[in-house]
């Protein structure tokens, strides 16, 4: 028999349990109403989130006047609001651009297996960021702001909706096996919602979810008479409180942690999905294996009830100043290796929603925090080889329920460094995510510190250019 002192467990239940499973809130403590406001064109989404500033000119937004100007000067009088402030001379993108599939969408040569599921895209080459500085420009993206402390739109989604699984949490994170993005948990935070709503971390290995067991087995005789005395304990807790809902919640928590015990190491089990599909996702290439296994989880994840999944590409590189997808350097060597790893598991994952009917009611989400600049980051002329980051101008993407497939909205100018026409800050981005999962974005408030604060703050319209 295995010996557990008092200390031992009420440590393990306070700092595992409760960590893993206060993360999640169960519709019926009442703090969640788990009703949309409209019918929903999507139950459920996952969003791959470019850490770092992907080029959408290098990608999806293809600019032939950009090929013609190559090696000229930028010849504006307006001076560029840019992160390093090198400005060199145009160049071409280092990819070449193909029209794809049934609709004829422009996706180039770095991303060749999305490009076989252009069909199913929905690009916005008009989207715009407020900071051109990597963490707040990622915390705009996910939360609507510029700070850390505001709800990631994850959050959003838990808190206006709730989970379909009672054994699961609503919001699920699977960081890049490198590293975490800038600013970390940060992105994935609650903020001021109950921090039942803040994204619960998978992880790779024997234990996706920290803390979730013990450290000393415990025999199952002994773990059913101190829940039994757990439960009495605190009843007699919640009674004297009179009923205060944070402790109602709290204690709801255990109940569902011991029901993740069972429930996680199934969900990230893989062993039993067909060799054939895991080879489309790309587990048997090292390049790979490590976007494969979790856009496979995603989906996995998807289909077990939880709401919203965010999969991570990149963070900041140890040893170097530098961010994944921060191609300053080099955009031909930088993307290449980035685009590699994720390229070929994004598209298995589109293609597996779709053989599965999944893909009718569930939202893809591909989003980068900006773009890169038309210019070269160069002292002087000089057509150098990599890009600075670039806030009036980038590309993402859409796919699945209530999205119009194989179509482009919205525009760059000739050579794709501002907006030219239907601009998409993040506001309207995130009022269309809303929207598309049944929520109207100025109805689903929180009030905090005098305040209805909301995702989209006192902005953000429905970009009904990318609708079906």
């Amino acid at each position: 028999m295995t010996a557990l002192s008092r200390r031992d467990f009420f440590s393990w239940s306070a700092n595992g349990l409760a960590s893993a499973a206060t993360l999640h809130l169960l519709a019926n403590d009442g703090v969640v109403s788990a009703k949309p406001h409209h019918a929903p064109k999507a139950k459920r989404a996952i969003q791959i989130s470019l850490v770092g500033g992907m080029s959408h000119l290098d990608s999806f937004d293809y600019k032939p006047e950009l090929t013609k100007l190559h090696g000229k000067p930028l010849g504006s009088d307006s001076k560029p609001d840019v992160f390093f402030g090198q400005v060199g001379l145009l160049r071409k993108p280092d990819w070449a651009f193909k029209q794809r599939g049934k609709s004829g969408l422009w996706v180039s040569d770095l991303f060749p297996h999305i490009a076989g599921v252009a069909d199913e895209l929905t690009v916005i080459n008009s989207m715009t960021a407020d900071s051109a500085n990597h963490t707040p420009a990622l915390f705009v993206q996910n939360s609507g702001f510029q700070f850390n402390g505001y709800p990631a739109l994850g959050s959003w989604l838990s808190y206006g909706l709730g989970t379909e699984a009672d054994d699961l949490p609503a919001f699920v994170v699977l960081p890049d096996g490198r590293g975490e993005a800038n600013g970390a948990a940060s992105n994935w935070s609650s903020g001021f919602l109950p921090a039942q709503h803040q994204g619960v971390v998978f992880r790779g290995g024997d234990a996706p979810v920290r803390d979730l067991f013990p450290e000393k087995a415990i025999p199952a005789n002994e773990e059913k008479d101190s829940r039994t005395a757990l439960d009495r304990l605190n009843a007699m807790h919640l009674e004297r409180s009179g009923g205060e809902g944070d402790l109602a919640a709290r204690i709801n928590s255990y109940s569902l942690a011991a029901k993740m015990q069972l429930a996680v190491p199934a969900v990230a089990d893989l062993s039993k999905e067909p060799a054939k599909l895991k080879t489309q996702y790309g587990l048997d290439d090292p390049k790979t294996a490590d976007c494969g296994r979790r856009c496979l989880l995603a989906r996995r994840l998807l289909e077990k009830g939880v709401r919203f999944v965010q999969i991570y590409s990149g963070g900041p590189i140890a040893g170097t100043p530098r961010t994944s997808w921060d191609a300053h350097e080099n955009v031909l060597e930088n993307h290449s290796a980035e685009a590699g790893r994720i390229d070929r598991p994004i598209a298995a994952l589109l293609q597996d929603l779709k053989q599965k009917d999944m893909l009718k009611d569930t939202l893809v989400i591909f989003t980068t925090e900006f773009g890169r600049t038309p210019f070269t980051q160069s002292a002087g002329n000089v057509v150098g080889t990599g890009r600075d980051h670039n806030k009036y101008g980038f590309s993402c993407w859409l796919a699945g329920a209530g999205c119009k497939p194989g179509t482009a909205f919205g525009s760059t100018d000739d050579i794709g460094w501002k907006v030219a026409e239907h601009p998409v800050p993040w506001y309207d981005f995130h009022a269309t995510v809303l929207h598309l999962l049944g929520i109207d974005h100025e109805k689903l408030t929180y009030y905090h510190n005098g305040i209805q604060r909301r995702l989209t703050n006192v902005h953000g319209e429905v970009v009904k250019g990318v609708l079906a």
